[in-house]
């Protein structure tokens, strides 16, 4: 049977709507890729250039290209090349780490039973419920008592602290969409708990893994606020304090800025479009419960 789509006026406001929406969400987008490939002139030009008349990749060899330490403005900003290593550094443990006890912690709660199980859970969620902002002088104390500060341990400690108890959650839910018969059946046949969470749960779960591991990644590698002040070293510093810094006592460098924000948003946009096909199938395999 043929499905209905609607009268031409209905498709063409949908069209005209979807392109509205579209350009209103890409447009900072297309500006911040223009801005970095624009001279300082051209960007300050009235009125706005939408397209450079004179391209160039300057900021990009400056920033990718440096060996050492860059003045902007009368101001040092850390190697972007440190800045990014650091990152991944700090995104890929953080990763690794919360996926590995997520998962573990994760199927405890949904398949097993123990003392205070609820109620556990409900404090675990309820600490990622807290404004991070009230967490930060607690935080800043124990890295300092534990003479972590300005390293990428306290980064992983502290973005652990408050991502691990988001992939419990979602892991747990995702693990609930499996059918428990599947568990039981590897139990008759001799199979131990670890392995039914290795050889069966994990691979029937893994587009929601995969969404989980995406937006652990993201978290790690867009937060601002504690790297900033748990690092005050060049040799610590994140992304997004590497960009905050090309804002100067006398001058703002918005080439050298949005060049470190492209540089910056390549990553998860090339793992999200890669991995668009598992997100999407995770999404919807958490929204329903067995």
């Amino acid at each position: 049977m043929k499905r209905k789509s609607g009268s031409p006026a209905k498709r063409a406001t949908l069209v005209c709507v979807a392109f509205l929406l579209a350009l209103f969400i890409l447009a900072p987008f297309y500006w911040l890729v223009v801005s970095s490939i624009s001279e300082k002139a051209e960007l300050l030009a009235v009125p706005l250039r939408w397209f450079p008349r004179r391209p160039t990749l300057s900021n990009y060899a400056t920033l990718l290209g440096g060996g050492g330490m860059m003045s902007v403005s009368g101001g040092e900003v850390p190697p972007f090349k440190t800045a990014i290593r650091n990152s991944l550094t700090v995104c890929l443990t953080v990763n690794v780490l919360c996926l590995t006890v997520g998962a573990v912690a994760a199927y405890a709660f949904c398949r097993m039973r123990f003392w205070l199980k609820k109620q556990l859970l409900l404090t675990i969620i309820a600490v990622r419920m807290l404004p991070e902002i009230s967490l930060v002088v607690p935080l800043y104390m124990i890295m300092r008592n534990m003479k972590l500060l300005d390293t990428p341990f306290a980064l992983i400690i502290v973005y652990a602290s408050f991502i691990l108890p988001f992939t419990i959650w979602m892991l747990k839910s995702y693990f609930q969409s499996i059918p428990a018969e599947l568990e039981e059946a590897a139990f008759i046949d001799g199979s131990s708990r670890m392995g039914v969470l290795t050889r069966i749960v994990l691979p029937l779960a893994l587009p929601g893994i995969i969404t989980t591991a995406i937006f652990t990644l993201l978290t790690a590698w867009d937060e601002f606020l504690f790297a900033l002040i748990m690092t005050s070293t060049y040799a610590a510093k994140t992304i997004p304090v590497s960009i905050s810094e090309f804002t100067t006592r006398h001058l703002i460098d918005y080439g050298l800025m949005t060049t470190g924000g492209v540089i910056a948003a390549l990553p998860p946009v090339i793992l999200a479009s890669a991995l668009q096909k598992y997100i999407i199938r995770g999404l919807t395999e958490g929204s329903v419960k067995g």
